[in-house]
């Protein structure tokens, strides 16, 4: 079962590692930190995953942010495939300029998932 992350957040976040591809070269990054938030619509993959997959962001395409504290920002959008929980999820991810991306409901809500609490876990549930 994979452990709640506190090195980045307090109190102990859940935390998962992705592997993001490229679907046009095949080019892959493991081990990418995502916070699973339930709180967020959509997923957010990390900018740095432009260098790391030789990926260009999708031209002419923003999307606008807006944060639970109010804050809006424009991203910008990426065309990749994640795989999380033995699944591959393609399609358009949008960008953020951290070291950690965020998996949102349109993911979440596809896998049932334990969350832990008092052991600051979280594991997959199999039907």
């Amino acid at each position: 079962m994979p452990a709640y992350d506190a090195s980045l957040f307090d109190p102990p976040a859940p935390m998962a590692r992705v592997v993001l591809r490229n679907p046009a070269t095949g080019a892959v990054w493991s081990d990418v930190p995502m916070l699973l938030d339930s709180g967020a619509d959509v997923t957010l993959i990390p900018q740095a995953v432009l260098s790391h997959l030789t990926l260009d962001a999708v031209p002419d395409k923003e999307y606008v942010l807006a944060g639970f504290d109010g804050n809006v920002s424009r991203t910008s959008v990426a065309r990749l495939e994640m795989i999380f929980c033995r699944r591959t999820f393609r399609g358009q991810f949008l960008l953020v300029d951290q070291e950690w991306g965020i998996l949102g409901r349109n993911i979440l809500n596809t896998i049932a998932l334990l969350l832990d609490g008092p052991r600051l876990t979280w594991d997959e549930q199999r039907r």
